[in-house]
């Protein structure tokens, strides 16, 4: 296959870093130069893509009737961490450099997706059995993808930590969804699962583009290699089979509902994987993602959002637990998308809340609950929390009877939300780190 180096090409992705996070590093003068730069790069490379993909948000929302696949890419780190790195030291820094360079690659990747996700899902594929195909790539600390062929389905283990990461990840999201869902990779047709490793040079993200997973190595000093953690893989190709199901629109409430759907997933999949009950699992998403320099246990906390970390570099975890706050906060929509790793700790507490509730393990019950809802026609890309959360309120009663159907009636309650009243507002634009972007 020929060398593809990433380009901007009008296509969006999912980042694990949110952007906040890295801007946090990026203006923190605590943090140490390098850890800047690495976080700018970053930051740059993420900002360069939300912006582009900005000016397409309006334009996705008029054709997701039409073209149901178009969607926009997500990464796992927000760009506020990257910024908070880079701001850490002086402008022209090595830290400041690679901040902005991880900012700018996160973003053109996210505007990749966007042009090859309108033709997605067009015709019904066809259903081939279940085969698992994994190909892993290695980017050798550079921006270009599919080159360096690292391993594949029948390869061995190669040595290299990353690349053995990322195949048992992805083998582990593959079972989970093959055997809990029936389901045949992400789009249910047997698409290969691909990955590239050693993305760039200390690249301080992860990322869905829409076709493929890119990790980055993390610079050491606040971040560790994304392969490490299977939550991390588990979340961000669960974004993949959004975007071949609700298709849900990376911004504002629809947006969150994309992000915690691939938390919830994500999770699942690690205690699928450790064979963990409810009253088992730590509910935490990208434990070990933080270095032992950060004051932090993981990225985000289903069970306690806005407890996750809190840290005079990083920042502190932002993560509204109850919808109370989200109208309060008046999140701006050019503030990580309206805030989709913020508001998401509603859907994520409410899913823990069942779970727990339920007993046993989450995806006998909860997951099924959650799936049913994520692969329902009447979710649509822009549904809200109250749209969700009537579906999976009205799935539970099909599914398991009154008593469970009441049980997630009652666990949307605890954080804020009514699935027998009308829609809430939308929040006023405003929020307090918006002029951070």
């Amino acid at each position: 296959m020929s060398a593809k180096a990433v380009k901007p090409n009008h296509a969006a992705c999912c980042s694990v870093i949110p952007t906040y996070i890295l801007s946090n590093i990026a203006d923190s003068p605590h943090a140490p130069e390098a850890a800047r730069t690495h976080a700018r790069n970053a930051l740059a490379h993420t900002l360069n893509f939300i912006q582009k993909h900005q000016n397409s948000i309006t334009h996705q929302l008029s054709i997701t009737q039409a073209h149901p696949g178009a969607n926009q890419g997500q990464s796992f780190v927000p760009d506020h961490i990257l910024n908070s790195i880079a701001s850490s030291h002086p402008a022209g820094s090595e830290g400041e450099e690679a901040a902005q360079r991880s900012l700018r690659i996160s973003s053109e990747i996210r505007d990749r997706r966007e042009a090859e996700s309108d033709s997605l899902r067009g015709a019904a594929p066809a259903k081939p059995a279940k085969r698992l195909n994994r190909v892993i790539y290695n980017a050798n600390h550079t921006q270009i993808l599919d080159e360096s062929l690292a391993r594949s389905e029948k390869g061995p283990a190669t040595g290299d930590t990353a690349v053995d990461e990322c195949f048992d990840g992805f083998g582990a999201t593959f079972k989970f969804y093959a055997d809990i869902f029936n389901r045949n990779s992400i789009n249910n047709a047997g698409m290969s699962l691909i990955g590239t490793v050693h993305f760039d040079n200390a690249y301080n993200n992860a990322q869905w583009d829409g076709s493929q997973m890119i990790f980055g190595d993390g610079d050491g000093i606040y971040f560790n290699r994304f392969t490490a953690s299977v939550d991390v893989i588990g979340h961000e190709l669960t974004h993949g089979v959004t975007q071949y199901t609700a298709n849900l629109v990376y911004q504002g409430e629809s947006g969150a509902l994309n992000e915690s759907v691939s938390d919830v997933f994500g999770s699942m999949i690690k205690q699928f994987q450790h064979n963990q009950t409810s009253a088992q699992a730590d509910w935490l998403i990208g434990e070990g993602l933080f270095t032992s320099k950060v004051k932090g246990v993981a990225l985000r906390s289903m069970k306690a959002p806005g407890t996750a970390y809190d840290d005079p570099v990083i920042g502190k975890d932002e993560q509204f637990a109850n919808y109370a706050d989200v109208l309060k906060a008046e999140l701006a929509s050019d503030f990580d998308n309206g805030g989709v790793h913020i508001i998401s700790g509603v859907p994520n507490r409410a899913f823990y809340l069942v779970a727990s509730e339920l007993g046993g393990n989450s995806w006998d019950r909860a997951g099924k609950i959650w799936w049913a809802t994520l692969t329902d026609r009447r979710l649509t890309p822009s549904s809200n929390f109250q749209a969700f959360a009537k579906l999976t309120t009205e799935q539970a009663g099909n599914l398991y009877g009154e008593s469970v159907k009441t049980a997630v009636e009652n666990a949307w309650k605890e954080v804020g939300i009514d699935t027998g009243a009308k829609t809430s507002p939308v929040p006023k634009p405003h929020h307090p780190h918006a002029q951070n972007i």
